[in-house]
């Protein structure tokens, strides 16, 4: 990763790149703090940061927001949402390549607000992977895996068990990158008041309990990596209080963190042309990254390395540890299949007897490679059952098998999986 003032290069830069090259507009989407501004200013002649600039100007004249040296950047334009208009009509009437960037934490609360369909492209942006933190150098890559060429597995890794924990709480914000352990779990606890107190409002939803909210995001961060249904989250909130979360108000909430890019939900597969009974409908549930869900739920690096029960109860398998790693990985998959132009699912048939853990497949599925997810840097029969399933209905159409785990070593097991330690993968 190359830097330019100071600026560490992402793996979302080089699509920025493209798109800013021979698009007219973008815009970049995800949470708070993960960085969208500072990519977008590697490539702005003018700043507008709708946050914290008078909005009466631009409403008194909407060309002060176009009419300046481009490209243009428009900051939290989720604040004045006609600005998405402005620049929908900007496009319109002077099409050239590389005009605006627009960047957002929240959705608009306008429905009406136009959708900018073939104007304004949407590029999503998580959190720092691994690599992306300077913490690893990858020896696999996924767009390798997807496109079949790897038919060796090699590499090596310092990183043990402890080592992906600390990246598991301390999260891969990189504002908070540099901060001690205790500066930045404070940071982390000030992130999530911030939802209750101002994002939620922000997004148009008025927080009647802020109590409540709370207990049911905590709630929501003990299901990561589950496909619990709400109701089982709902439970867990009121457990121990007389006053649970509406059933009314639970959707909302669960709505709204997906608009203001919190939740990032990983949805269910369903191949094209392959046949597989009783899958699932429903979505696997993640936050935008790990570090979020461990400080929700207190949960310190140590408590994870002893498996000290935190948080509510909710069914899963193995201990929290895992459902967290789990969600590294899947921060990980998602950021390196988006470079690569290919989708991210997971499969459970209805009986719970098979579950793979990550379903990547390359436009159109004409590739796919399945995931499994441990937290044991070993592994056993029992840990690739279901990749096998998997591949007797699947035949040539499944491209490969990866076991993702925390192991030192890289390689390809005499069956034809592929166990690759977390740090040994990049895009």
């Amino acid at each position: 990763m190359g830097t330019t003032r100071g600026y560490r290069r992402r793996i979302v830069d080089d699509q920025v790149d493209l798109l800013v090259a021979n698009l007219f507009a973008i815009a970049i989407d995800g949470p708070k703090a993960v960085g969208k501004t500072a990519t977008a200013e590697q490539r702005a002649a003018t700043v507008h940061r709708l946050d914290t600039d008078p909005i009466d100007l631009f409403e008194a004249d909407p060309s002060r927001l176009t009419e300046a040296p481009e490209p243009i950047l428009i900051d939290e334009w989720q604040h004045w949402p006609p600005s998405w208009d402005v620049v929908r009509r900007a496009v319109d009437d002077d099409p050239r390549p590389g005009r605006f960037i627009l960047t957002g934490s929240a959705s608009p609360r306008n429905p009406q607000t136009h959708s900018g369909a073939g104007r304004i492209v949407s590029l999503r942006m998580r959190p720092l992977t691994l690599p992306e933190r300077g913490e690893v150098i990858p020896a696999v890559s996924l767009a390798d895996l997807l496109s079949g060429r790897t038919g060796t597995i090699n590499g090596d890794s310092g990183y043990g068990l402890a080592d992906y924990t600390e990246q598991i709480v301390g999260g891969g914000f990189p504002g908070m990158r540099s901060l001690s352990t205790a500066a930045r779990a404070i940071q982390l606890d000030g992130y999530i008041r911030r939802i209750v107190d101002r994002d939620f409002p922000e997004a148009g939803r008025d927080v009647r309990n802020p109590a409540g909210l709370l207990r049911w995001m905590r709630a929501f961060a003990a299901a990561t990596s589950t496909t619990a249904t709400f109701e089982t989250i709902r439970d867990a909130a009121a457990t121990g209080h007389s006053n649970p979360p509406p059933r009314s108000s639970t959707i909302p909430y669960r709505d709204t963190l997906e608009s203001i890019w919190i939740s990032d939900p990983v949805p269910a597969w369903h191949p094209i042309g392959v046949r597989i009974d009783r899958l699932t409908e429903g979505p696997k549930h993640h936050l935008a990254d790990p570090a979020l869900a461990a400080a929700l739920l207190g949960a310190s690096v140590e408590d994870l390395l002893t498996g000290r029960p935190v948080g509510p109860a909710i069914p899963r398998d193995g201990h929290l540890l895992g459902a967290l790693f789990e969600s590294l990985v899947a921060l990980s998959l998602r950021v390196f299949a988006q470079a690569t132009d290919a989708d991210v699912h997971h499969l459970r048939t209805k009986n719970s007897a098979h579950e793979v853990d990550f379903i990547v497949t390359g436009r159109g599925e004409r590739t796919t490679v399945a995931f499994e997810v441990k937290v044991s840097p070993t592994v056993n029969p029992d840990d690739v059952r279901h990749l096998h399933w998997l591949k007797a209905r699947m035949g040539d159409q499944l491209t490969d098998m990866v076991l993702v785990n925390t192991g030192r070593h890289a390689y390809r097991r005499p069956d034809g999986v592929a166990v690759i330690p977390l740090a040994l993968l990049g895009p």
